[in-house]
């Protein structure tokens, strides 16, 4: 009797089991995809942020047969690796800033060509899927394995300094906080002496008088509380910081056509999204610094901006002895733009 009882407790217990298992088989998704995203940046810095809207919008679409997992502040890669490990399939997906391409790509450096594209328009319209700029550019990133989902907006640079910069001449004879090669061309030209710094030691730099001026986002001047340490800014947009979100393309052929539209459709919104945001953001930065600093604010005529873009006409030339024939391209599609 007892060895019949412990049968049947026994066949009962791996019955439950079964039972559970089979549940949970049901439960899950049929042929779920995981999609592995590196970030260098932080969940709470926009450009992340917006992969984790993305994530949530075809996480819910496709009722989880696709997921997302991202993983930020650079615990895979650093934005300078993302390319390559994105390129050769050691990660699915990744964001990096457009830049990162100048080595294999010199074109892409067109969005630090100051006066380009001097304006929020002018670059909404550069960088709308298949225009006349970002098409060639999507196209070249493409031949390095990687396909471009979407491009992610950080906004547009102004100048910021300790006294008044109005015009071309008064950049002569000051040393210039730049982020990028092009951008310090265009220093030089002007008569000013570039410094390459990274965003988080721009404080000090102004602090310690390392230089008398420099360029960023309108967003870094709240961000970064830089309106303690300088005087004015001039709002020139006179060029544009942006960072793609690629995916690998062997991975991207082993969708189906169906979710590779879902991701398409996701990644549209989210990069509209994100371009609105980053645009009232600047805004509210300006807003901001009338209302609640001391700083000086400078707008910039038509006929301004026309005179920054004859003074650094030389860093175009320069800027198509680099990139070549798509360089050439590139700014006469410009050209037709405004």
């Amino acid at each position: 009797m007892k060895t019949s009882l412990f049968h049947s407790r026994s066949v009962k217990g791996i019955a439950a089991v079964l039972a559970v298992a089979a549940c949970a088989m049901v439960a899950a998704p049929v042929s779920a995809k995981n999609l592995r995203v590196t970030s260098q940046l932080s969940p709470k810095h926009p450009i992340t942020a917006n992969l984790i809207a993305f994530k949530e919008i075809v996480e819910k679409e496709s009722g989880g047969k696709l997921t997302i997992e991202i993983f930020h502040s650079a615990q895979l890669y650093k934005d300078k690796e993302v390319p390559q490990a994105v390129a050769s399939g050691a990660v699915d997906m990744g964001t990096a800033s457009l830049t990162r391409f100048a080595g294999t790509i010199p074109a892409v450096d067109m969005f630090y060509v100051p006066f380009l594209l001097p304006s929020h328009e002018a670059a909404k319209t550069a960088t709308e899927k298949g225009s006349t700029i970002r098409g060639p550019l999507d196209g070249e990133i493409l031949k390095t394995g990687a396909r471009v989902l979407w491009w992610q907006a950080l906004g547009g640079a102004i100048f910021m300094s300790k006294d008044k910069i109005e015009k071309p001449a008064d950049v002569k004879g000051l040393k210039v906080r730049v982020f990028g090669k092009t951008l310090g061309k265009f220093v030089e030209v002007l008569g000013g002496a570039p410094a390459l710094i990274s965003g988080s030691e721009q404080f000090l730099a102004y602090q310690r008088g390392t230089v008398d001026a420099g360029m960023s986002t309108a967003a870094a001047v709240k961000s970064r509380k830089l309106y303690e340490v300088l005087n004015h800014i001039t709002i020139t947009n006179h060029a544009s910081v942006w960072f793609v979100v690629i995916i690998n393309e062997k991975v991207w052929q082993s969708l189906s056509k169906d979710e590779q539209a879902l991701i398409d459709k996701a990644a549209l919104q989210v990069e509209t999204d994100l371009r609105n945001s980053i645009v009232k953001k600047d805004m509210d930065t300006i807003a901001f610094v009338r209302k609640e600093t001391k700083m000086g604010v400078t707008e910039q005529s038509a006929a301004q901006i026309k005179a920054w873009q004859d003074a650094s006409k030389p860093v175009v030339d320069l800027y198509i002895q680099s990139a070549g024939p798509l360089g050439a391209q590139l700014v006469e599609a410009a050209g037709k733009l405004k």
